[in-house]
């Protein structure tokens, strides 16, 4: 698919695409039936009506994106997505159950019982800067007066709705991989830019050059880092090096974004993987700074390992079909690094919940501009770590109180991480696990107040008060 000049131009059968033009002649690969193992049997039954009620008025719809590529590769879609030719304002008139959605890129949200169908309309290349005016007023979706095409001074797109063919739409996707296209109308798979040859190889490339492709949106960075963990693809050698040297300006992309897509990688199933090649091409360093430099420091000669351990720990929980929160990952890639800024503070007379609050509301602020965490999410971590210390005091005072404290299950699997890191706690451990079961709680001789022991408490009579009757 590449030649020595894939920096600049992308090959794939007829198609040709010049980087700096975007000129294209575009004659895809058609997948023929026979040819696939995709089958409407596996497709999500409301994506297959959206496909068939755009294709009976008239519009081109195909499906699209991850869930072709995975449907290739024999894995199961997470969700399906649409795109056509039809407007979001045309779309909010053929469905009722449509919601649009966005500003950066205008979707139609098409929600049904159990699951959203994502719908976009295709888009078209950047275009000259004099061609960038209002969105057109025949789409009543569109909002006024408002630019179709906005880019910043660094290069990334902040607005980017302009409607294009199939082709333009294919060559705008971020890696070949996913750009495939199904077409509901003969069940073909449509390949503009070399999609399948690279789905073949196992091999994540950009569609175009990675430099520009990178700073027109750096988060494309992190997916490149996800799809091939995820996948367990090898990445083209011109995107891997485009990756490292623009690792520094994923602060670019806003941080309540990041902190999305930090979800996305860190939960995918492949977080260690991910977490490896984030440390590798030195992204994690600009993202998480103060965890990257402990990470960075050996501790009695040896390098910090437990990030990594609870990331596979993570891993295999969702391998095992199990769900991990946002705030237990966050607590398991952090808990370490926290504790330990905690405990200067505690030694430095600081009592351990003042010093834990005060180094997670630290740390929330460190990271607010850079990988934005929740509010919430963060107290929850902050609930986890300091639940620890109360779960290491067996039966300790008011055990059922523990128990309905919100952030009791995550704390368990915190403790039940670390014991399987490090050998330790797993009488603490099993002490809980059957408490919480069966919320009856064993047979342990309460400490009695000195000079009492044995005696019954005697009962305080209540005093008369002049309003009793005698």
């Amino acid at each position: 698919m590449s030649n020595a000049n894939s920096t600049r131009f992308c090959f794939s059968g007829d198609t040709v695409l010049s980087i700096e033009h975007m000129e294209l002649t575009t004659i895809p690969r058609i997948i023929s039936r026979p040819e696939h193992p995709v089958s409407r049997s596996m497709i999500s039954p409301n994506a297959l009506k959206v496909l068939c009620r755009l294709k009976e008025n008239g519009h081109i719809a195909y499906l699209v994106g991850g869930c072709v590529r995975d449907l290739l590769l024999g894995r199961e879609p997470k969700d399906f997505d649409v795109a056509t030719d039809a407007t979001p304002g045309q779309m909010k008139k053929l469905f009722r159950n449509c919601r649009l959605v966005g500003r950066r890129f205008r979707l139609a949200h098409l929600h049904f019982k159990d699951e959203i169908i994502e719908v976009a309309t295709f888009r078209a290349p950047a275009p000259a800067e004099e061609e960038t005016g209002p969105l057109s007023t025949h789409d009543a979706a569109a909002p006024p007066d408002q630019p179709r095409h906005v880019v910043s001074d660094e290069g990334v797109v902040l607005r980017d709705n302009l409607f294009g063919t199939p082709a333009e739409d294919a060559m705008r996707r971020d890696f070949t991989v996913n750009a495939l296209a199904y077409d509901i109308t003969d069940f073909s798979i449509i390949d503009y830019v070399g999609g399948m040859e690279d789905l073949e190889r196992g091999m994540i490339r950009t569609i175009g050059d990675p430099m520009v492709r990178f700073t027109e949106d750096p988060v494309r960075m992190l997916r490149a880092i996800r799809f091939a963990a995820l996948l367990g693809f090898t990445m083209e050698e011109t995107t891997w090096h485009a990756l490292v040297e623009n690792a520094p300006a994923i602060t670019r992309a806003s941080a309540p974004r990041l902190y999305e897509e930090i979800l996305k990688l860190f939960l995918s199933g492949e977080g260690e993987r991910s977490y490896q090649i984030m440390r590798q091409v030195e992204m994690f360093t600009h993202l998480f700074p103060g965890l990257s430099a402990r990470l960075d420091q050996e501790s009695e000669g040896f390098p910090h390992v437990g990030m990594g351990r609870g990331l596979e720990w993570v891993d295999r929980r969702i391998g095992a079909g199990e769900t991990v929160s946002s705030s237990l990952l966050l607590a398991l890639m952090f808990g370490g690094y926290l504790k330990e800024r905690a405990a200067c503070l505690r030694g430095a007379g600081r009592p351990p919940q003042e010093a834990l609050n005060e180094v997670v509301a630290v740390f929330l602020g460190e990271q607010a501009p850079l990988v934005a965490i929740p509010h919430r999410v963060g107290l929850s971590m902050r609930e986890i770590l300091a639940l620890q210390g109360r779960l290491r005091k067996i039966p300790g005072k008011r055990p059922q109180g523990v128990l309905a404290r919100p952030g009791f299950n995550d704390a368990l699997s915190y403790l039940r991480c670390r014991c399987e890191i490090t050998g330790e706690g797993g009488d603490v451990l099993a002490w809980w696990e059957r408490y919480a079961q069966d919320k009856v709680l064993p047979p342990v001789k309460e400490e009695s107040e000195p000079g009492r022991k044995g005696r019954p408490r005697r009962r305080r009579r209540r005093r008369k008060t002049a309003a009793d009757p005698a």
